[in-house]
């Protein structure tokens, strides 16, 4: 009954990722055109306002020009104050950046979320795991963000045979377990590397840590600390599979009150070709 239970949670998490990229695909289409057009207004805009200044700028030593009291003079140096063009002048290139920045960070996170899906490339394949680990990130960050600082070490990573779908999923279960388990304040650390023909990923928090009666039945179906209706605890057991099934490891470190740390290690060249089938 668990192995069933386990296949049927597999298969509702499978179609979980199908509907994310679904809508995915749907809602990148509809917010790059808007992007694309407010970005390229954002351009002109910037390039307008660029000359309105230069024609501030050709004007100022005409009214400079005129005597003291002069009646123009006295009127451009009051809307000149009212208008608190100095202030205009420095603002204005910070909004338009500002505004840019946004709109680039927008980019990102639709290619993220596409990344982090890619229902239509779910098959074996050679895939960035420092790429997967980011897209991954930048999708939970809202669950992150307020309490949570993030620390890299990221080495540069060959290319790992394997379904980046189903990794992502796996980093995801691993940075959602990690965030919940600090309370207020924390760090979450990224590191990654290879040797020999493995590369591996951690990812460590400063949480309160786990004792060893808990740690030795973490990847048990259906086990969690969590208070009910709070988790399933199938979260780590599907990752343990999708690890195995990719002819890996995924190893615990953790001690109370000195946080937690996951290790995931996966073969270059991935499973044997028979395996990638059954998988």
């Amino acid at each position: 009954m668990e192995a069933i239970e386990r296949t049927q949670a597999q298969l509702l998490q499978s179609e979980k990722m199908a509907a994310v990229g679904q809508l995915a695909a749907g809602v990148a289409h509809e917010i790059n055109n808007p992007v694309g057009f407010v970005s390229s207004n954002l351009g002109s805009l910037k390039n307008y306002v660029a000359r309105l200044f230069a024609v501030v700028d050709l004007a100022v030593p005409a009214v400079a020009a005129l005597a003291a009291d002069h009646p123009a003079r006295l009127a451009v140096e009051q809307a000149w104050r009212t208008a608190e063009v100095d202030f205009l002048r420095e603002d204005i290139p910070a909004l338009l950046a500002e505004s840019a920045e946004g709109l680039e960070r927008v980019r990102r996170i639709v290619a993220d979320l596409k990344d982090f899906s890619h229902v239509q490339e779910a098959e074996w394949q050679d895939a960035d795991l420092n790429r997967g680990l980011e897209s991954t990130l930048n999708v939970v960050w809202n669950e992150l963000k307020y309490k949570v600082t993030i620390v890299r070490d990221l080495g540069e990573l060959p290319l790992v045979r394997c379904i980046p779908a189903q990794l992502n999923q796996v980093f995801m279960n691993l940075l959602i377990n990690a965030g919940q388990a600090i309370e207020s304040a924390g760090t979450i650390s990224l590191r990654s590397g290879f040797e020999a023909e493995h590369a591996w990923v951690e990812i460590e928090d400063s949480g309160g840590g786990m004792p060893p009666e808990v740690v030795k039945r973490i990847f048990e179906p259906f086990f969690t600390t969590k208070p009910v209706g709070k988790g399933t605890g199938l979260g780590l057991p599907i990752s343990w599979e999708i690890v195995q099934r990719h002819a890996g490891t995924i190893s615990v470190n953790s001690e109370p009150g000195r946080g937690t740390c996951f290790r995931i290690r996966l073969p270059l060249a991935g499973p044997q070709p028979e395996q990638e089938v059954s998988a």
